[in-house]
């Protein structure tokens, strides 16, 4: 029959096959490659993120962008760590190429293997260490009577760039904005202050005025980093809002790489907003706070640890938040393929 032969199809040889489980975190997508991807050259987690750009580049164009992807897909790679007591490192991957740190891709990474080692053992080691470009990260399971409901991770220090400043901007006239660092460096901005409405059905008008702002920032300002004592770059715009339910804190609209937007309440935005609230006073040592994202999905972030470096303050954020697996697939690519790279409308 021809369903049987279907069922029965084999990859042909010369076909490149990447596997993949793929993830959400509060409705953001993660894909985590298994399989598939060469091995990389290089040290430090780093200098093998760099190597994959340079080299093979198009592997990560294949498997986020359309057809097998979209534009808002995220990915991440699992490579040797760069320290000896670590778990893992992780590269981080999205539709312009590489990022310094993700929250939301560190709680599916860590979910999916808490979830795997609670199957096969009791008890398990119930926390992990991951280095990633931007450093060591902690993820710890969350456990309610046995079952695991979520991970809470540690992320690296994060600390406030820029506080109160002005920008003009044409069609959007004077902007207020902070910048802030939570493993990414962010510019962040009231919604109201720009005449936005952080739902679902504003999303291109979200998307093209986060692009305008980060943009005009990039460009105008000096953006040098009060702690690494270096110029930098912005990797996206927050939106802050009102929450839509009342008991949580606020509501986190992010628009990252180029033009992407991100489901979750963001990882490492939630990072940079606390940083934020811990400068103006309007967060404490060990308060927790609950922030939507565009979706309505939360992550409840806090602060264990502040201190000064360099005459600024840096925190240490604590994010929790739960994950799930949707799916475990096979990419293949034909080398007779047009659209061998992927594209992106």
């Amino acid at each position: 029959m021809i369903t049987e032969e279907i069922i029965n199809w084999k990859k042909p040889s010369g076909w490149i096959e990447i596997q993949t489980i793929d993830t959400h975190t509060a409705g953001e997508p993660l894909r985590i490659v298994i399989s598939g991807f060469p091995s990389l050259k290089g040290k430090t987690v780093l200098e093998k993120s760099s190597y994959l750009k340079e080299n093979h580049d198009d592997l990560r164009s294949l498997i986020l962008a359309e057809p097998r992807g979209h534009r808002d897909m995220y990915g991440a790679l699992l490579v040797r760590p760069n320290n000896k007591n670590s778990d893992l490192g992780v590269i981080f991957m999205h539709n312009n190429g590489y990022s310094t740190g993700c929250g939301h891709a560190v709680i599916a990474i860590a979910k999916v293997i808490f979830e795997l080692k609670k199957s096969k053992s009791k008890p398990f080691k119930q926390f992990i260490n991951m280095d990633v470009p931007s450093g060591r990260i902690r993820a710890d399971a969350l456990l309610k009577d046995n079952v695991l409901i979520g991970v809470r991770f540690k992320n690296v220090p994060s600390y406030v760039c820029i506080l109160d400043g002005v920008i003009n901007i044409d069609g959007l006239g004077s902007v207020k904005y902070d910048v802030a660092y939570g493993g990414a460096y962010y510019v962040v901005v009231k919604s109201e202050d720009v005449g936005l409405k952080c739902e679902t059905n504003y999303q291109n008008h979200i998307i093209n005025v986060g692009m305008k702002i980060k943009k005009a920032i990039q460009d105008d300002v000096d953006l040098k980093c009060p702690v690494k004592n270096k110029n930098y770059y912005l990797y996206g715009t927050i939106f802050t809002a009102p929450p839509n339910i009342k008991t949580n804190h606020s509501r986190n609209v992010c628009v990252f790489a180029d033009g992407q937007i991100d489901r979750s309440p963001t990882g490492t935005g939630v990072s940079a907003r606390a940083a934020i609230l811990y400068e103006r006073g309007k967060i404490g040592l060990n308060e927790k706070i609950s922030i939507e994202s565009i979706i309505g999905s939360t992550f409840e972030v806090s602060i264990s640890e502040v201190k000064m470096n360099n005459f600024h303050n840096t925190i240490i954020p604590n994010v929790s938040g739960d994950a799930f697996i949707i799916s475990r697939n096979s990419y293949f690519l034909d080398p007779k393929d047009p659209y061998a790279n992927g594209f992106l409308l």
